[in-house]
């Protein structure tokens, strides 16, 4: 594993890095994507700077909540006066980020700021959320790979590595490659999402296709990994029961529309 590089004399996290180069290629994507609309770069900046704050906190937020009695015994150690311990209980239980907090967060940023601000239609900007996720998610999991964590089970056809400082005990033994897996099907998905987008395929809908697509991957991939630091319930990860609830949520969104559609071209026909 590589999980720092130097990079001009610093030392650099590897996962930071990928996840900084995803992100500006997403927002140079955006643009690209945004003069569909006459929308500027400005405003896809205004835009990005939201959704990163809210992957930023809800990606810790999940993370915090899949390790809530590291969290909770932080706060006991700060009310018996143990700051120094409380802190470092704390900053171990908020340090990681989950994917599904922060595309939560990310995706309430926009609903926020598509409230307040008119430089995007909520629909528009529902649907360039959806093409750029995927492509970012892929560098996401490329960091993963480089730092070590979200490693895949045991598999006699799989990589070794060596070294892995953040979970020592992995190191030499061959696991399946979950997070490259998982880097190239969100590739796929962003090629998906970006044909969609480009022959102006379900506008407006481009968030539903992807919660039709993603969460099933996410769910059969997670049956693959074999760190035990995601949290679970009735033998199925945090991320497999977000994964289900989102599928549904969609599936059931769109039904809804369906419907709507359906009874007002009815009262149209019976108006003519």
């Amino acid at each position: 594993m590589h999980p720092e590089i130097r990079l001009f004399g610093r030392t650099v996290g590897t996962y930071g890095l990928c996840s900084f180069f995803g992100f500006a290629l997403s927002v140079f994507v955006g643009w690209i994507l945004v003069k569909r609309w006459k929308n500027t770069i400005d405003d896809v900046l205004l835009l990005a700077l939201p959704i990163a704050a809210g992957l930023f906190l809800g990606g810790h937020l999940l993370y915090g909540i899949t390790r809530a009695d590291e969290v909770i015994s932080a706060f006991s150690r700060f009310g018996a006066g143990d700051y120094r311990e409380g802190f470092a209980e704390l900053s171990e239980g908020l340090g990681g980020m989950v994917f599904y907090g922060g595309f939560l967060g990310g995706l309430a940023a926009v609903l926020i700021f598509t409230r307040f601000c008119r430089l995007f239609a909520r629909g528009n900007a529902l649907d360039l959320y959806a093409v750029v996720t995927p492509l970012f998610h892929t560098f996401g999991r490329i960091g993963c790979f480089f730092g070590g964590c979200c490693y895949g089970r045991e598999w006699s056809h799989g990589i070794v590595v060596q070294e892995n400082r953040l979970v020592p005990s992995v190191a030499g033994v061959p696991r399946f490659p979950v997070q490259l897996v998982e880097a190239g099907c969100n590739l796929l998905i962003f090629l998906l999402m970006l044909s969609l987008f480009k022959r102006k395929r379900a506008e407006g809908k481009l968030l539903f296709v992807y919660l039709l697509v993603y969460p099933v991957l996410r769910f059969v991939l997670e049956f693959f990994r074999g760190d035990s630091i995601r949290g679970g319930w009735l033998s199925l990860s945090t991320s497999q029961w977000i994964s289900l609830l989102l599928f549904v949520a969609a599936v059931a969104i769109l039904l809804f529309h369906r419907i709507t559609e359906k009874n007002k071209k009815a009262v149209r026909d019976e108006g003519d």
